[in-house]
């Protein structure tokens, strides 16, 4: 079994459509330059998200337009961590 590597920052709860977070420009190019290879199609990362002491195994994709990778808040993780539009949220991820 690989040890993941941990990161941890402070984000906005922000709608494209899906309610997203986005993970720090320095936190992403450091997971572009060291982890990009672990990518599936469409810059899709495999990884593990806590916030609010709710764990979730899910994916990160990187998104070129903003430039940064994005991590997805599906419906059920909002409604068990209590999260609303325009939170900010410590989150932890680990890859």
């Amino acid at each position: 079994m690989q040890a993941k590597i941990k990161y941890n920052f402070i984000g906005k709860i922000w709608d494209g459509g899906w309610f997203f977070v986005s993970l720090p420009k320095d936190i992403s190019k450091e997971i572009r330059e060291h982890l990009k290879w672990q990518e599936e199609g469409w810059g899709r990362m495999k990884a593990t998200a806590i916030i609010k002491e709710i764990e979730w195994d899910t994916a990160i994709w990187f998104d070129t337009k903003h430039d940064t990778y994005l991590l997805p808040l599906k419906a059920d993780i909002r409604k068990k961590a209590s999260l609303e539009l325009n939170d900010i949220v410590n989150v932890s991820i680990a890859i």
